[in-house]
């Protein structure tokens, strides 16, 4: 039986962990602490399959003084730590030229097509359909400039795509969520994608779904990982385990620990935060702020509001200005209650330059396999991305083409 250790018990590892066990391997799941707590925990809960096209960087000038003038609340950054992110978001910038953006969107699109059907099977092997909505989600606009091209794109995205969308006036979205207080200039509602009452919950059922099914859960730093023989290993206070394969599958943390093999990977590590609410009424589904860059999603530990992106330096005290901005903006579409918690939770996103994550074999070290850098979609992604991989582990067909992911790509 061929065996492997796969670093990183969030959605992207779990979802390879799973995919590798369907194939008849024998996996260790290697995590310093339990399935699911880290950036899989943190996000706003939908599994987007609208979401075809890349997050590109803007290029337009509007949008750039926004942010560089901290008008915007969709990026905030601290001005000292910006040398950190430099080199990374000058690659961002030249991916996102309108060719190479849509070359991105093309291998994208394919990818994210499996994501609510890869999540559909384990959901219904793992018993955890009390967990979801198969409703959408909404998108309000708060100006009509702004909702008029939002319904242009919605329309292009259907006909190039396919993606299901209605365009909601105010007083259509006044009445699917009668509890907001003001309703803009209307909304698009995206009604394929699902979305999850409690992230953090679904990740686990999966991780249960994995032992059950005899896989190892086993509790070890990553850094412990080293070669053994023709295979590797990593070793926690039981002992080593051995194994001829090992997946790095640690989202913002892969870089720092592929460098000790000599890999120099070039990564967007985006900060985010998010709170809870207690409000009298809540939401029937997930709404995005899309002129103030936030998510109200209606999860079971309240209204969770998430932010964008923060640019900081990777020792930088939280400080959320933006989740500050969103709780005030958000605080005039609903009462939102009290806070769940004193202080917000925060986590980080592992964005590639290129806009794709990367997929498939190290290029110098056999054996060991790159399995990061999904931004924004890791909890979307991780067990479409994770059967990719599996399959190029195995020697099967890819279920699509696996190139524009392979390690090493330019």
């Amino acid at each position: 039986m061929r065996s492997a250790i796969v670093l990183g018990a969030g959605m992207v590892g779990i979802g390879t962990a799973l995919h590798l066990q369907q194939r008849g391997w024998s996996v260790a799941l290697v995590d310093r602490g339990e399935p699911g707590r880290e950036t899989s925990f943190g996000n706003a809960g939908i599994i987007q399959s609208e979401a075809v096209e890349p997050y590109a960087m803007p290029r337009d000038l509007a949008t750039l003084w926004a942010i560089a003038t901290g008008r915007s609340n969709d990026v905030h950054y601290e001005i000292r730590s910006l040398h950190r992110h430099a080199g990374p978001l000058l690659r961002y910038w030249w991916h996102s030229s309108p060719r190479r953006h849509a070359a991105a969107a093309q291998a994208y699109a394919r990818l994210i097509a499996h994501a609510v059907p890869e999540h559909a099977a384990l959901i219904e092997a793992a018993g955890a359909a009390d967990l979801v909505r198969r409703g959408g989600f909404r998108a309000l606009h708060r100006e009509t400039r702004a909702m008029d091209e939002a319904v242009a794109e919605a329309e292009r995205l259907r006909a190039r795509y396919g993606i299901r969308a209605r365009a909601l006036s105010p007083t259509d979205l006044a009445a699917a969520e009668p509890v907001l207080k003001q309703t803009g200039a209307g909304a698009i509602h995206w009604e394929d994608p699902w979305s999850v009452r409690d992230p953090g919950a679904l990740v686990s059922a999966y991780a249960a779904l994995f032992a059950r099914r005899g896989g190892t859960l086993l509790k070890a730093e990553a850094d412990s990982l080293a070669p053994a023989g023709r295979g590797w290993s990593v070793r926690n206070a039981d002992g080593v385990h051995k194994a001829e394969a090992a997946v790095v599958a640690l989202g913002p943390w892969s870089p720092v620990l592929l460098r000790r093999f000599g890999y120099r990977i070039a990564m967007v590590r985006k900060r985010g935060y998010h709170r809870h609410w207690r409000p009298a009424r809540t939401l029937e589904l997930p709404l995005l702020d899309a002129q103030n860059g936030y998510v109200l999603a209606p999860m079971a530990a309240g209204l969770r509001l998430t932010t964008g992106a923060e640019l900081a330096g990777p020792d930088a005290s939280t400080g959320p200005v933006q989740l500050a901005r969103a709780e005030a903006e958000a605080g005039g579409l609903l009462d939102l209650g009290a806070p769940r918690e004193n202080a917000p939770w925060s986590g980080i996103r592992p964005c590639m330059p290129d806009m794709l994550p990367v997929v498939g074999a190290a290029p110098r070290h056999p054996g060991l396999w790159f399995h990061f850098g999904h931004g924004h979609q890791g909890f979307t992604l991780g067990p479409a991305s994770g059967r990719l991989l599996a399959e190029a582990m195995s020697g099967e067909t890819p279920m699509v083409e696996a190139a524009p992911f392979r390690p090493g790509r330019r």
